[in-house]
């Protein structure tokens, strides 16, 4: 596949035509490889102390916060999505009952579900049926972008109805953070990966933590990091954790924070209207194409059965299955479209570095 750098909203991108695989893993700018590049090189030649990963930890906080719309002084890291959930999930009472949105992605349901063996219920809705269903909840978890096929969800209705009901809300950013304008301050917890599109290694995750429920959760991981000074809770009991969101810090991963602190920050900086205006420009014109409605998404999601395609329930476009006739995996491959499958659909993303070249390129592929 060929590669080319790409100049769009500022920065290089060093990443192939037709790249519509951002739901999946997204490509960084130059300078957020180049940083990466720079501390590896640093590691091999044992140049630095663990403290000086401090400053990059701390500074993809505030750009986390600036992305989602909340105080910097809210912020945990982590790893991943599901670790930075386990405790809200651990904090529920026994006999809870938590609603989602029918097939959202597992990393937001799992940490609940795994809660049943104390009588903790995970109840799914559609996702256009989840603000009329808040009442009688004790938390609601959502994906604010469905992974599957980029449904996005009625955030004014869900506000509007978890503060009528008083029930707390939980939400992932993963695959809205980066190309939807949020402002994210009402929601109790605010969690999201920052390997998709906000162009960070996978390994940095992070969680908004409201005041209102800061001691709702429980710190199941904690650790030495998560100490008030994490320098001084290295050694001995007795426990003292952080007073603010940082008690529920996980020990980050260096090297994707150095990745993530420099991808945050570019992103933290474009105007997200013209970046939202982009992207989902081009989905819908992609979706135009091809007799489709808009949905002012980012993320399309094609019914392979009604294009024909050959191929379904796979991971990659590389892979075939057996059925169906026309359009299939490996002459999308030739085509040097890349993207996924993903619950039966062919799954594609229009990023920042997404041109209109890359939209004709998917459709005379289909057609």
């Amino acid at each position: 596949m060929s590669r080319a750098t790409r100049s769009a909203f500022g920065a290089e991108f060093d990443v192939p035509p037709a790249y519509f695989n951002t739901p999946s893993i997204g490509i960084p700018p130059a300078v957020v490889a180049d940083a990466v590049a720079g501390a590896v090189d640093r590691w091999r030649r044992g140049a630095d102390d663990p403290p000086d990963f401090t400053a990059a930890v701390d500074a993809s906080r505030a750009s986390f916060a600036r992305i989602v719309g909340v105080p910097a002084e809210r912020i945990a890291v982590g790893a991943t999505v599901a670790g930075l959930l386990a405790p809200v999930a651990a904090g529920l009472p026994d006999g809870a009952r938590v609603l989602t949105a029918k097939g959202d992605f597992t990393s937001v349901t799992f940490p609940f579900a795994a809660q049943a063996y104390r009588g903790v219920t995970v109840e799914e809705v559609p996702l256009a049926a989840l603000p009329s269903a808040v009442e009688g909840h004790d938390l609601v978890a959502v994906s604010v972008v469905q992974s599957a096929d980029g449904t996005v969800a009625d955030l004014d209705g869900l506000a509007e109805a978890a503060a009528d009901a008083g029930v707390p809300v939980a939400l992932d950013v993963t695959q809205a953070a980066g190309w939807l304008p949020l402002a994210l301050d009402w929601a109790d917890w605010v969690v999201g990966s920052g390997y998709k599109w906000l162009l960070s290694p996978r390994g940095a995750a992070w969680l908004a933590v409201h005041p209102r429920v800061l001691d709702a959760g429980r710190p199941v991981g904690a650790n030495w990091y998560a100490g008030q000074d994490p320098w001084d809770t290295v050694y001995g009991l007795p426990l003292r954790l952080a007073s603010g969101a940082r008690r529920y810090d996980a020990s980050p991963a260096w090297l994707p924070f150095v990745g993530a602190a420099a991808a945050l920050d570019y992103v933290a900086g474009l105007d997200m209207r013209a970046v939202y205006e982009h992207c989902t420009g081009l989905a819908d014109r992609l979706r135009g194409e091809l007799g489709l409605a808009p949905a002012g998404s980012a993320i399309v999601s094609l019914d392979t059965t009604s294009l024909d395609t050959a191929s379904r329930d796979t991971d990659s476009l590389d892979t075939a299955s057996p059925g169906g006739t026309g359009v299939s995996p490996e002459r999308l491959a030739e085509a040097g479209v890349r993207a996924s499958m993903r619950a039966g659909g062919l799954r594609l993303g229009c990023h920042l570095y997404t041109t209109s070249e890359d939209v004709d390129r998917v459709v005379e592929a289909l057609r």
